[in-house]
């Protein structure tokens, strides 16, 4: 029997193009992108003609060069099963929530839709999305560098992957604090005022524009925020919330206009050191389960 395409390890052009719902004589090619999570799979919308390109290259002032084709859109698979309609609405619902806090200055735009796919077992809801594709560099919470470092490093790389940096390091470092300052503002925002947050956590889940703005690029987990004791841990068994608070004071600790206040009541609610020591046991037995299980690519943290 077939593989659900879900229960896939990677998927592949072929995966996407033999999907019920997708045309295989299309315009489009589809490559996996570099990141795989344990909630979707993740592939890159490129023109055919771009694609091409890359292999045959282009000549510029006698040069030949090998231009990497850009996307035009993400395409996302959830590996969720939906056990029913209310489900999938559900999750949507989550996206839209966040939308609201976040789009369009600090979030990628995404169009989730519910298909009706033929699997190996028959016909089954599935929940996927069409997402804007951001270039940036990535945002990394769990960076050892410190705060002066950290911001200096993301303009040098930015400045040598796109010629659009024109600005100096002090003016641009200036303005993406600015800017970092209010996604942190909106995220706890969010948190005060519906009690969501989306995962902050994973490597790779965020990135800078050259214009300095932080943007959403991963909207698979967005989770409810729990104050109190209990420490609230998603379907794979992370603790999401307490490592995106975490990752949040981490990233205005980095990048805001001033260092956190640990004194701020969700810093204080989930950052005490026994909360926190609970936590890290909680994500220990994550990982441990991670390594003993097969079949999924590495989640990146």
């Amino acid at each position: 029997m077939a593989e659900d395409i879900r229960d896939k390890a990677f998927i592949s052009h072929e995966d996407a193009v033999g999907l019920n719902f997708i045309r295989a004589a299309g315009p489009y090619v589809f490559r996996r992108h570099y990141r795989q999570g344990l909630r979707s799979h993740i592939l890159e919308i490129l023109k055919k003609a771009d694609v091409e390109l890359e292999s045959v290259g282009t000549v510029s002032e006698g040069t030949r060069w090998f231009p990497r084709a850009r996307p035009v859109r993400m395409f996302r698979i959830f590996r969720t099963r939906l056990n029913t309609l209310k489900n999938a609405l559900s999750e949507i619902r989550r996206v839209r929530i966040v939308e609201r806090y976040l789009a369009p200055d600090f979030m990628a735009s995404s169009n989730e839709f519910i298909v009706d796919y033929m699997g190996p077992e028959g016909r089954d809801l599935m929940l996927c999305g069409f997402q804007e594709y951001k270039q940036g560099e990535i945002v990394d919470p769990w960076s050892i560098l410190d705060r002066r470092l950290y911001i200096d490093a993301l303009y040098d790389s930015l400045a040598k992957n796109f010629e659009q940096l024109s600005m100096t390091k002090e003016v641009w470092a200036t303005m993406a604090r600015q800017k970092a300052t209010v996604f942190i503002q909106r995220i706890k925002k969010m948190i005060s005022e519906v009690g969501y947050i989306p995962d902050l956590a994973g490597i790779g889940n965020l990135v800078i524009e050259p214009a300095g703005e932080i943007k959403l690029v991963d909207i698979n987990n967005i989770s409810k925020v729990a104050f109190g004791g209990h420490i609230p841990l998603d379907d794979r068994g992370y603790p999401v919330c307490d490592k995106s608070v975490e990752a949040l004071q981490h990233i205005e600790d980095k990048m805001g206009v001033r260092p956190a206040d640990k004194n701020e009541p969700v810093y204080r609610a989930f950052l005490n050191r026994q909360r926190m020591r609970s936590v890290k046991v909680h994500e220990e037995n994550f990982y441990r389960q991670r390594a003993n299980s097969s079949g999924y690519p590495a989640l990146q943290r």
